[in-house]
């Protein structure tokens, strides 16, 4: 059966499954308009995913072939995967922030070999050993979830309302999780009257319980450094100061008390920061650094496609720290070394 949500106000969700993978649903978003009904994100392209959107669709009183429109958080395959078959279902248009655009058009473009000799070498750069980055290069595109996805026809401009007929839904630039990421402010009275400044689709950016993660999204033919930690917790801030009535996440469940959430991981980030710059008291690559980083579960239990993610995470907050100008990178080593300073 479809696990269908009412929000009340035009709003519903549908839980769409994500194949092997501990979040277990994406929360796709139905909302009412005076053109028919639009979806905020779609779910992981999968063909139980694709029933279980188009069957809660059905709960929800329409169809796919009904949808007017998607609005995508951001490019991540659990939320943009199934765009294309919605959008070919229903001559639905598909808008996303133009820092995501570009990934997917770059994503579109780079054939998948590309991307695993740029990500063996960024592991070696990273200090991985031998034996982790080996099966990079001989990788197979089957292993690179959402290598052709959708490419959106609108761009969501940040601070403008979108293009939904009876509904005042405001774009809010929140990079960090991607540098696309935005979270959709609806300006209008909450349907139970709660206290706050409307609803908040907040995609990843803010969920309950759980701290998105943040990691690099780099143009493997652009050497900008970027500062994603840094982007993120400027956006939690922006967001926090907001006080909306109730947040909508993408995963979990909605809830109120937005502030309270921001706080929470304001604290949590400047603690971990803390905690890495003690590490750093003796010269680390991003790789030992994220092998002594504390996760929700141990090193030797984190899958081969999660290190990469949690090195990505580790290289992050090292450019903070960096930023900051509490460590900096050790002259001469290689693999680059990095230390509290």
């Amino acid at each position: 059966m479809a696990q269908v949500t009412d929000h009340g106000g035009g709003v519903r969700s549908v839980a769409v499954p994500i194949p092997d993978n501990p979040l277990g649903t994406t929360l796709v978003y139905v909302v009412d308009t005076d053109r028919g009904p639009v979806l905020i994100d779609t779910g992981w392209d999968d063909p139980a995913s694709w029933d279980a959107l188009a069957e809660g669709l059905t709960a929800c009183g329409t169809s796919v072939g009904e949808i007017h429109g998607v609005v995508i958080t951001h490019h991540h395959p659990d939320h943009h995967g199934l765009s294309g078959k919605v959008r070919e279902a229903s001559g639905a248009w598909i808008a996303m922030h133009a820092a995501d655009i570009s990934i997917v058009r770059r994503t579109r473009g780079t054939k998948p070999g590309r991307w695993f000799t740029y990500m063996a070498d960024k592991l070696t750069a990273s200090g991985a050993p031998e034996e982790h980055v080996a099966p990079m290069r001989t990788a197979r595109s089957r292993m690179f979830p959402g290598a052709s996805p959708a490419l959106p026809d609108r761009e969501i401009v940040p601070g403008e309302f979108l293009d939904l007929a009876g509904r005042r839904l405001r774009a809010i630039w929140t990079p960090g999780h991607t540098p696309g990421h935005v979270c959709l402010h609806l300006e209008e009275a909450h349907p139970a009257q709660l206290p706050g400044n409307g609803r908040l689709f907040s995609g990843d950016h803010l969920l309950p319980r759980i701290t998105p993660h943040i990691g690099l999204y780099e143009d493997p033919d652009d050497e900008t450094v970027a500062d994603p930690l840094g982007d993120y917790l400027d956006s939690l801030e922006r967001i926090g100061r907001l006080e909306p009535a109730e947040v909508l996440p993408a995963h979990l469940h909605a809830f109120t008390d937005a502030p309270a959430r921001v706080r929470e991981l304001l604290d949590h980030h400047e603690s971990r920061l803390t905690d890495l710059r003690s590490l750093l008291v003796t010269p680390l690559t991003s790789w030992q650094l994220a092998v002594r980083m504390e996760w929700n579960r141990p090193w030797d239990d984190i899958p081969y496609g999660s290190r990469n993610i949690a090195v990505s995470e580790a290289e992050a907050h090292l450019r903070r720290l960096v930023k900051l100008g509490h460590a900096e990178a050790v002259p001469g080593s290689d693999p680059v070394t990095y230390m509290a300073v």
